[in-house]
């Protein structure tokens, strides 16, 4: 039977500046065939990591914690490291591993499963999972919902604006808008967007709540939380609506939660082994059924109602595995008194 490691990380500090994170609590790793560093969350992914460790063949151990104070980890433990698995929330902490030379690269049938936009260009970690960054809004407020998150710099929207700046894909976000448009940029987005006095949440859930509630009139979310909602309760029982943003607008920034197998590992041939079955028709259906994100191996798609296809989508062109640089992105949010 799988023995869960549990670890809860919560410093944001620690998650911006890539510091060493604090050692596990006990559970013995040694028994185990396959040992997982997951920043996905427990509750979220232990049913399908129950069914992975049939489909591999040996006991699994999972830490839990956040993405980037797990790839912190990894990087501070080196050769020492327990880990034979990265199971990250998202592509930025990947990419911190794969530049420091630390993933093994992927046998290329598991890469070609999936799409080149959403794996690592050095071939070493493969998207799972796909979330796209959205506007939720009530549409008794808005009139017309903005095509671009650069509208909700403009004074109209001052006091109207639901946000979870320390939330880790609104963080990605500010990555990606400054991978696209540079530091300059962002910096200036993020001093508009301060001065609309923005209503501040926890995570993105809360923020399409307030809509709901009618706190804000948008908020800046991921699609699923929507859809998960939508399915609890039935659309005509939400007030909100969604809009995918055109345009390639680094507000419909595509991310994915994604994995990498550790080189030098000598559980090696069982991770690779994960790695497909993180791929396969029966998890990329749970990702779609459970989590109603996007599925991203090749022949499976989504069936969640009135979600628009993937390949529809106007998301930005980018790199994702250039999403590591948070360190940077922590620190202007810090500078614009975000976080």
């Amino acid at each position: 039977m799988r023995r869960p490691l549990v670890r809860r990380l919560t410093s944001l500090l620690a998650a911006a500046l890539l510091l060493p994170a604090v050692a596990g609590c006990g559970v013995d790793e040694d028994d185990a065939g396959l040992v997982i560093y997951s920043g996905r969350n427990e509750k979220l992914v232990d049913p399908l990591l129950d069914e992975l460790e049939k489909a591999v063949g040996t006991t699994i151990a999972v830490r839990y914690g956040e993405s980037a104070e797990l790839a912190a980890q990894i990087q501070e433990e080196g050769d020492r490291t327990k880990a034979g698995l990265f199971f990250s929330q998202d592509a930025g902490a990947l990419g911190a591993l794969s530049t420091r030379g630390l993933l093994q690269k992927l046998p290329q049938a598991s890469l070609d499963k999936v799409d080149p936009a959403f794996r690592g260009s050095a071939g070493d970690w493969v998207g799972t999972s796909g979330r796209v960054r959205v506007l939720a809004y009530d549409p008794d407020r808005v009139a017309r919902v903005p095509d671009s998150v650069h509208d909700l710099v403009k004074p109209e929207w001052k006091g109207r604006i639901g946000y979870a700046p320390t939330n880790a894909s609104f963080q990605a976000f500010v990555t990606g808008l400054r991978v696209m448009e540079g530091d300059d940029a962002a910096r200036a987005w993020l001093k508009g967007i301060k001065a609309n006095e923005p209503k501040v949440y926890d995570n993105n859930l809360k923020a399409m709540d307030g809509v709901d509630k009618g706190e804000v009139s948008i908020a800046l979310v991921n699609h699923y939380y929507w859809y998960e909602r939508v399915a609890e309760k039935g659309e005509d029982e939400v007030r909100s609506k969604i809009h995918f943003l055109p345009g390639g607008d680094p507000g419909a920034l595509v991310n994915v939660a994604g994995v990498g197998a550790l080189k030098g590992s000598d559980q090696l041939p069982v991770a690779q082994k994960a790695v497909d079955f993180l791929l396969s028709e029966k998890a990329q259906k749970y990702f779609a059924e459970e989590t109603k994100e996007y599925p991203l191996a090749a022949g499976v798609t989504s069936t969640v109602e009135d979600l628009p296809p993937l390949a529809s989508l106007d998301s930005p062109e980018i790199d994702l595995g250039e999403l590591e640089s948070l360190q940077e992105t922590l620190r202007m949010l810090q500078e614009a008194g975000m976080v």
